[in-house]
C-alpha cells in the first residue's frame, strides 16, 4: 500500500490488490487504506461494498460459485448444490473451518449451455454432475 499513499484515484487498486492477497476486505484494513489514501472511510465503504469482487466478509483459499439460474436449475443445479454442499461441510454463504473453501450460489453466470455448472477459483466446470463433484474438488487442496 505505499506505493499508493496519498493517492486517492488507486483506492480500487489497493482494494483489488489487498482482495486478492486476504480473500476479503477486514474493517481494520478499510481504515488503514482510508488514512493512507486520504480518502473518507465512507467512500472506501461505498466502494468495497458496491463492487461484487470485493467481500467484507472473510472468503475461503478457494471459492465455489453454483449457478443457479432457470437453465441449470431444471438441468439439476440442487442436486449439485446439496452435493457440493455435503462435501465441503458448509452451506451457500459460509466458509468452512479451514478456510479452504467458500461457497456460493447466485443466478445466471453465463454459460446456460454448460448447466448445471460449479465455477472453482474462476474455472468453469460444466455439465457437471453430482457424482463428478468430489473429483472436481480434489484438484483444489
Amino acid at each position: 500500500m505505499a506505493k499508493y499513499e496519498g493517492k486517492p484515484g488507486a483506492l480500487i487498486h489497493v482494494l483489488m490488490e489487498i482482495q486478492s492477497e486476504n480473500h476479503w476486505l477486514p474493517k481494520e484494513i478499510l481504515n488503514a487504506i482510508s488514512d493512507r489514501l486520504n480518502v473518507p472511510l465512507s467512500r472506501v465503504m461505498q466502494v468495497a461494498s458496491f463492487y461484487k469482487t470485493f467481500s467484507l466478509t472473510p472468503k475461503g483459499r478457494h471459492r465455489i460459485h453454483v449457478c443457479s439460474g432457470t437453465s441449470c436449475h431444471l438441468r439439476g443445479a440442487d442436486e449439485l448444490l446439496n452435493s457440493v454442499q455435503e462435501l465441503v461441510g458448509v452451506k451457500a454463504g459460509e466458509v468452512d473451518a479451514d478456510a479452504r473453501f467458500s461457497l456460493e450460489t447466485g443466478c445466471c453466470l453465463g454459460s446456460c449451455t454448460l448447466g448445471p455448472e460449479m465455477i472453482v477459483d474462476g474455472e468453469h466446470h460444466g455439465r457437471l454432475s453430482s457424482d463428478r463433484v468430489e473429483e472436481v474438488l480434489k484438484n483444489y487442496a
